[in-house]
């Protein structure tokens, strides 16, 4: 158990405490006997005193761990929005993490998010202190992961979709960055100008102008600070604005 919980010290931040250090602890006590909330917060303390004292790296306040944590989170809380816990979904869950962080620390983390999502949990609460902690491109990101959670049935349910809505919303998300990045899991006539965040009227150089602006605003190296595991995402998103943009250039002979 201690490997375990020094695992965890040594990649969070800011989600040792609050809502999703709460969650967290719950998870590690339904499958340690004994285990408390405060064995938890303890570890952290231990964890301070090394990188305070030189014995640990130091590191910002948003770390990989910190995005890991809060997607196993948000992730439980899809999930259960329509009522059942689909093994498609978790399986897709599982996948994920082991394409990001290897087999080893992905069944530690599924280890961990098979007891979070037992837990009742205020999605309001915990994407307050996500969004105290972590800049918008990680957030925008985490939305991303969302939707391929809810997609892996197959289809996405209205309750779904409704769940991922009020999350974006509580992380400060605008309603034209969710549609956009929602659309990149839907195949419909206009999905590429919903990506690129305009309507079907606009002249060609306003096209243009989207796709620079999406471009910097989703470019993989935004979210460099969070560690080569989470890039991949990034990129698969970064993929879709460009497929957005060939496939209206290629309409509009552009």
């Amino acid at each position: 158990m201690g490997n375990f919980t020094k695992w965890l010290g040594a990649g969070l931040g800011f989600t040792f405490g609050g809502p999703i250090g709460a969650a967290i602890g719950f998870a590690i006590g339904s499958f340690v006997d004994g285990f408390s909330e405060d064995d938890l917060k303890q570890e952290r303390i231990d964890y301070e005193r090394q990188r305070n004292s030189g014995k640990s790296r130091g590191g910002n306040n948003t770390q990989s761990g910190d995005f890991e944590m809060s997607l196993l989170v948000l992730a439980s809380i899809v999930i259960k929005s329509d009522g059942k816990i689909d093994e498609k979904e978790l399986d897709f869950v599982r996948n994920q993490f082991v394409n990001m962080y290897g087999k080893q620390r992905a069944n530690s983390a599924f280890k961990l998010f098979n007891g979070i999502v037992k837990k009742d949990i205020s999605a309001r609460q915990v994407c307050i202190q996500i969004r105290q902690h972590m800049p918008h491109a990680s957030r925008l990101q985490l939305i991303h992961f969302l939707f391929g959670i809810a997609k892996a049935d197959g289809f996405v349910t209205e309750s779904e979709v409704e769940e991922i809505r009020k999350i974006a919303g509580y992380l400060y998300i605008n309603d034209k960055d969710y549609i956009s990045i929602k659309a990149m899991f839907y195949d419909e006539s206009d999905n590429a100008y919903k990506i690129l965040e305009i309507s079907k009227s606009v002249t060609d150089a306003e096209v243009k102008k989207a796709y620079r602006k999406m471009v910097k605003k989703y470019h993989p190296d935004k979210l460099q600070d969070l560690g080569e595991e989470h890039l991949k995402g990034a990129n698969e998103k970064f993929q879709r604005i460009q497929e957005a943009y060939d496939r209206i250039k290629k309409e509009r002979g552009m």
